[in-house]
């Protein structure tokens, strides 16, 4: 016995063999003799076998984690700029509060801490309330824009301010009910009694603007290289001063222009830089726009957060988001007389407006480290393409909805289009034409090489996201509204999702009217000759 304690030796404890138990100093001969025909059976053992089905199991598995580790970094990302675009408004209205608040400190104080209150307010109702971005019902509006500051009074609300920060006009948004003397809105109201579910009543979705200080502040804005605008801009500014007495804003481009023009003009503001840009709608109550569609487009990708009613004047060649022409039941009418008939309208109120939605994009880069080297987001009101570029070779793009699997493109590319953009290039790569206040986002590919590839309308609150796959031949690129162009490499993707900003546009007429009659004058849609009469009868 003592033989065999001396023949062991202490590498073999180390091994990780369990230690032969003892009693009374001595070592269990039965034990040591199990232990020993164990290590001998682990060394006689062949080498594992199958290490290439290990290693590819391995692989997927590490695939699987950076699939992962790639959704927690768009989700970080997209946290990460919704916290930016919070901080931003924090500071706005804090810096806007200090300079309209009285000089004494105690007032400061006090507004400060509203602000900051107000801002807890607004980040607990929006988190509560996600799904529904563009408007917050109330008892009897929907939204009222905050205009009043805290430490301001209502009094002298016409009154002038050169060179300052002025208060902007206070309206609400409520529902039209279409023959009704009412601006009280109808609520979509379902019962389900006895198993059955059943819509009792539908609301008209109609919305209406009603102000309730009058307006201050109107930016115009311009289509550049056009005469005819030019001489309607300068009537129009002369007019709004002399007449309305309202603060005028323009590009600084106008603002050169008129200056040429006359030296009357110099009561017309502009902005310096894009900081300026970023607070104009603080203190902007109107825009004018001079042109077409891509005039209004131009509008809307200034304006990276709220943006002020428009009321867009048809100056371009189709007009799908102009409703104010120049002819009016085909007779024409002097320039003067239509816009000065349009603008007393609108600015005595109420009036209906267009609820534009548009999209927020964000690339998320593959060598991208952290959320924080990823690139900004972008806001569209027509639509993001991504395309071939110059490439010969199909592109090939996998497609997912929150965290669906849609499909995988191969063909030209795709265009994810909102409802307004779907009487723009979506259109013209076979989509479907909508109500521009449906909320919804069109998935339409560019040239697929498939037969079964259809057209497709994702609900508004979705987000899509579109990605590069490794294997894929070529690059991708992405535009959006027709600019911006950027290069999408394997493992870059692009995420899409509503924007919790739409751009309101003046109606002339209520949003479907405007909407069919753009249709009808612009596309000349369904129009062929009548059957004739004549001929055989069933």
């Amino acid at each position: 016995m003592y033989k065999k304690k001396s023949s062991m030796s202490p590498s073999n404890y180390a091994n990780g063999s369990a230690s032969p138990s003892t009693e009374n100093g001595l070592i269990d001969s039965f034990s040591l003799l199990n232990t020993q025909k164990s290590i001998e059976e682990i060394i006689q053992q062949p080498l594992l076998e199958g290490i290439d089905d290990h290693l590819v199991e391995f692989s997927e598995a590490l695939r699987t984690v950076a699939k992962a580790l790639r959704r927690v970094t768009e989700g970080k990302a997209s946290a990460q700029a919704e916290a930016a675009e919070w901080k931003r408004k924090y500071e706005l209205e804090r810096a806007r509060n200090l300079q309209l608040e009285p000089k004494g400190e105690h007032s400061s104080k006090l507004n400060v801490k509203r602000v900051g209150l107000n801002l807890e307010n607004r980040t607990a109702l929006s988190e509560e309330n996600s799904d529904q971005c563009e408007l917050c019902s109330g008892k009897d509006d929907i939204s009222a824009q905050e205009i009043l500051r805290d430490g301001e009074s209502n009094s002298d609300s016409s009154a002038i301010v050169p060179n300052k920060m002025m208060r902007k006009a206070s309206f609400k948004l409520s529902w039209y009910c279409k023959g009704e003397k009412c601006d009280r809105h109808k609520h979509d109201i379902v019962s389900f009694e006895k198993g059955n579910i059943t819509t009792a009543e539908r609301s008209s979705k109609q919305i209406s603007l009603k102000w309730e200080s009058p307006p201050q502040t109107v930016l115009i804005l311009t289509k550049p290289n056009s005469v005819s605008v030019r001489i309607l801009c300068l009537e129009m500014v002369r007019w709004l001063k002399e007449q309305k007495k309202l603060n005028i804003f323009v590009e600084p481009r106008v603002k050169s222009e008129l200056m040429t023009e006359s030296s009357y003009f110099s009561f017309v503001q502009t902005w310096l830089d894009d900081k300026d840009v970023l607070v104009l709608h603080t203190k902007v109550d109107l825009v004018i726009t001079l042109g077409g569609d891509g005039t209004v487009l131009w509008t809307a990708s200034m304006f990276k957060g709220p943006v002020p009613p428009i009321v867009p004047f048809s100056l371009g060649s189709l007009g799908f988001m102009t409703p104010f022409q120049k002819l009016v039941f085909n007779r024409t009418i002097s320039d003067s007389e239509h816009y000065r008939e349009y603008l007393n309208s609108i600015l005595r109120g109420p009036i209906s407006i267009t609820l534009r939605h548009r999209l927020q994009c964000h690339i998320i880069r593959n060598e991208a480290k952290s959320e924080y080297e990823n690139e900004g987001t972008t806001l569209v009101l027509n639509e993001v393409t991504i395309d071939r570029g110059i490439s010969s070779f199909l592109t090939n793009l996998e497609c997912y909805c929150d965290e669906s699997f849609v499909t995988c493109v191969q063909g030209d590319g795709l265009i994810l289009s909102t409802t307004s953009g779907s009487t723009a290039y979506s259109l013209a790569a076979g989509g479907s034409m909508v109500h521009p206040q449906v909320p919804g986002i069109l998935f339409t590919p560019i040239c697929p090489h498939s037969l079964s590839f259809r057209p497709l309308i994702m609900p508004e609150h979705v987000t899509l996201r579109v990605f590069v796959p490794f294997n894929s031949r070529s690059h991708a690129w992405v535009s959006f509204d027709g600019k911006g162009r950027k290069q999408l490499g394997p493992g870059d993707a692009l995420v899409c999702s509503m924007a919790p900003w739409p751009v309101p546009t003046a109606c002339q007429a209520d949003s479907t009217c405007d909407f069919l009659r753009s249709i009808h004058d612009g596309l000349h849609w369904n129009l062929r000759k009548t059957q004739s009469s004549d001929g055989p009868r069933s």
